[in-house]
């Protein structure tokens, strides 16, 4: 039985396991426009090593 610990072949890429995290780059930006931070290059390399990171970059306004 696959469990989410278990590695896998994604776009061939080999991951660690089968956990991915959503992202959370709105909620940790502020100021003029919401623009990213040094908060949030804190906040993924907390969790680098959790499995897959779903990141998005903040739309231009």
């Amino acid at each position: 039985m696959t469990t989410a610990f278990d590695p896998i072949d994604l776009g061939g890429k080999r991951l660690p396991n089968r956990i991915a995290m959503a992202p959370m780059t709105r909620s940790r930006a502020y100021g003029p426009g919401a623009a990213p931070t040094e908060l949030n290059a804190t906040y993924y390399a907390q969790r680098a090593s959790a499995g897959l990171i779903v990141t998005k970059a903040p739309s231009p306004r």
